[in-house]
């Protein structure tokens, strides 16, 4: 199961902002914090504090904070790299490597004695994490996620994405990966565009990043890289990834029978296993609802993405749930009783034989 968490930005904001953030989000199961101090700019230790106030309060109600530094901050608070103390006297349970040193030195930092975990870079697409375990690291303290891009048009690719992934997978590394809210506008730099680690999540709706993430299945902790997302917003992130099954989000059309909408609404779905290149078929409907009487109607030709019940003239395939996968010809025993929404019909491809899903509305 994902782990869920959010980002904060104490130096752009206030303790009674970020506070009221992070009640909220504890309420939906968000257990983890992002924040940012790649440098300090005016009084060093009023700035401290105002970070080192927030994350007491995350531990205080069950998040930990992981905290984003590069070298320069070594240099300026004069910290060395084998006495990370500052940091967990900051109240954070481990810092991510903006930008990494040689190798050596994050291993070394994977054995401090706080069991602070060291959170390294995963997106430069190089060996780096091969050269950090050639040291010998304490895996329990290591860890790796994905950057997240301001810039429009900036973000990873999906095949960069896979690539570098697996990369950390290949090791049992835990991953962490960003997802942006529409709403949220606060980042740690003046001008952004969202926050999101893969290009094409940038304008679509939360809910339907954290799914692409969760049908993929490669990556541990998700994060919302900017602030402050929506109470609607961080619901409906809790509801995709703590969900027992990933859920499609369907546009019905009007007129369906009730037991049309028991099919497809009621059910847990079973995507069968002898896979078709056409269609998704959840079979076990046909089995529940074999003695219902599903008349013909919208036996339109069908389109990827369109959810499909199998009618009276269908023998008996009657009452079995498909999802297209393929454009293809109605022979008239399927009626076409919605479709996926337009931004979320991409997710099919991610789907796998043998995965439960469900639909909602």
């Amino acid at each position: 199961m994902v782990n869920i968490g959010l980002s904060i930005y104490p130096a752009k904001s206030t303790f009674a902002q970020d506070k009221e953030y992070l009640d909220l989000a504890r309420k939906y199961g968000f257990t983890k914090i992002f924040t940012s101090l790649l440098e300090i700019e005016g009084d060093a230790d009023q700035v401290i504090n105002q970070f080192k106030r927030i994350m007491d309060y995350g531990n205080s109600i069950g998040m930990e904070t992981i905290l984003d530094i590069n070298p320069g901050l070594f240099k300026q608070l004069n910290i060395s790299y084998d006495d990370l103390s500052f940091f967990k006297e900051l109240g954070a349970a481990g810092i991510r490597l903006d930008l990494g040193f040689t190798g050596l030195e994050e291993a070394s930092m994977t054995k401090n004695r706080y069991g602070l975990k060291i959170e390294v870079n995963m997106s430069s697409g190089t060996k780096y994490i091969e050269n950090i375990l050639s040291y010998h690291p304490n895996r329990d303290n290591l860890c790796g996620s994905h950057n997240f891009y301001p810039q429009t048009y900036s973000g990873l690719s999906q095949s960069h994405f896979e690539e570098t992934t697996a990369l950390f997978n290949k090791h049992n590394i835990v991953t962490a990966a960003f997802v942006t809210s529409q709403e949220g506008e606060l980042g740690p730099w003046p001008v952004q565009s969202g926050l999101c680690t893969l290009e094409q999540h940038r304008n679509l709706d939360i809910q339907t990043q954290v799914t692409h993430y969760r049908l993929m299945g490669t990556i541990d902790d998700l994060l919302i890289g900017n602030a402050y997302a929506s109470e609607g917003e961080l619901k409906r992130m809790a509801a995709a990834c703590l969900d027992l099954h990933p859920n499609f989000e369907l546009e019905l059309i009007d007129g369906l029978s009730d037991v049309e909408k028991k099919i497809i609404l009621d059910e847990i779905h079973l995507y069968r296993g002898d896979r078709s290149e056409y269609m998704i078929r959840s079979t076990s409907t046909r089995i529940k609802y074999k003695n219902e009487s599903i008349p013909a109607h919208h036996t339109k030709p069908i389109k990827k993405g369109d959810v499909l019940i199998c009618n009276d003239d269908f023998g008996q395939y009657k009452g079995e749930a498909q999802i297209a996968i393929k454009d293809m010809k109605n022979e008239g025993n399927r009626n076409v009783i919605g479709q996926l929404k337009k931004d979320t019909i991409f997710l099919l491809d991610y789907l796998k034989p043998w995965s439960t899903f469900k639909f909602s509305l």
